[in-house]
């Protein structure tokens, strides 16, 4: 039997996330899902062979999806996904506003967990009318097998009844809502940031009464930077917050955390030198030096001796020593 299509669905990046999100999507047969990517080996591979060579080699997508870099594509969404790096997210969006008409509003959700360079709130500097941010526990390969996997979705109530009833049925994904959408933002972007932190002192210690002692520390310095932030401090109990806090800065498929175990093991990391982007090493910059102008260095003790880590002149026992204080 043949269901019509109700929601053509973009899914802007064709990443690792944007690959398996746009997978997921697909398996509810309502949806037609296309990836945009500027990479043409990744739009060649996905539309010739109906696999992710670049990212996903031994893996075969949903025949429905098919992949462009026609920019033309956005004219046609109800629906767009941003699950590209999040310093270009906003420079991005602006390019794809000039091909979507001025009568037409899809709802635009941003899935990167960062800020831009300028340590703006992106959902907050993109320039659509219907704009929400989701972020949750989830790695990208458990999302791309098809297990449970949970997200917060920021944004009005009506959008995330539509994204919840129309889309989302047979995805396994699922989402709790909250209409604090800096929240949202702010909670993806501290614990990636925490991870890093909490991965140090893994990499130095491997013991879970360490681990989950500076866990708690993180837990309550993001609720403090939410509170800083003018953000509603019950979302640290939602999927995005301690959640993502949880899946980010325990577990070793994580990037971030990764980063911290191995600065805890003694080896040194330049992002300058690196082909991956590690989005806590930007986020401990600026929230540092935001912590840092404020004068409330004391009040985040272990985000400012990640800060003084990584950026200044600390070394590795100077941050442990800081940390359990």
């Amino acid at each position: 039997m043949n269901i019509e299509t109700k929601n053509t669905v973009v899914v802007a990046g064709g990443g690792t996330f944007g690959t398996s999100i746009a997978e997921r999507l697909a398996w509810n047969p309502a949806n037609r899902v296309i990836i945009h990517s500027i990479e043409e080996d990744v739009v060649e591979t996905i539309n010739k062979y109906h696999k992710n060579n670049k990212y996903f080699p031994t893996r075969y997508l949903n025949r429905s999806i098919k992949a462009t870099g026609d920019f033309n594509i956005f004219s046609e969404a109800d629906v767009i996904f941003l699950v590209i790096p999040s310093k270009f997210i906003i420079s991005f969006s602006k390019q794809m506003k000039d091909y979507i008409p001025e009568d037409k509003h899809p709802l635009v959700i941003n899935l990167a967990k960062g800020m831009s360079d300028e340590g703006a709130f992106i959902t907050e500097n993109i320039p659509f009318e219907r704009t929400a941010s989701m972020k949750g526990p989830s790695f990208a390969i458990e999302v791309l097998n098809g297990f449970p996997t949970a997200f917060t979705f920021g944004g009005s109530k009506k959008d995330y009844n539509y994204l919840k009833n129309e889309l989302l049925p047979e995805t396994s994904l699922i989402i709790d809502h909250t209409n604090d959408v800096r929240a949202v933002e702010l909670s993806s972007i501290l614990k990636n940031m925490y991870a890093i932190a909490i991965g140090l002192v893994s990499g130095r210690y491997n013991s879970p009464n360490v681990d989950y002692l500076v866990y708690t520390k993180a837990v309550n310095e993001m609720r403090g930077i939410m509170k800083l932030y003018g953000c509603n401090e019950d979302i640290m109990y939602r999927y995005c917050a301690i959640g993502d806090l949880g899946l980010t800065g325990l577990n070793d498929l994580s990037r971030n955390r990764t980063l911290g175990m191995l600065i805890g093991k003694g080896f040194s990391y330049d992002q300058h030198s690196s082909a991956t982007t590690i989005e806590g090493h930007r986020t401990t910059k600026l929230m540092g030096e935001v912590i840092k102008e404020a004068g409330l260095e004391e009040e985040f003790p272990l985000l400012t001796a990640l800060y003084k880590m990584m950026f200044e002149k600390y070394t590795l026992n100077d941050y442990l020593l800081a940390v359990f204080k």
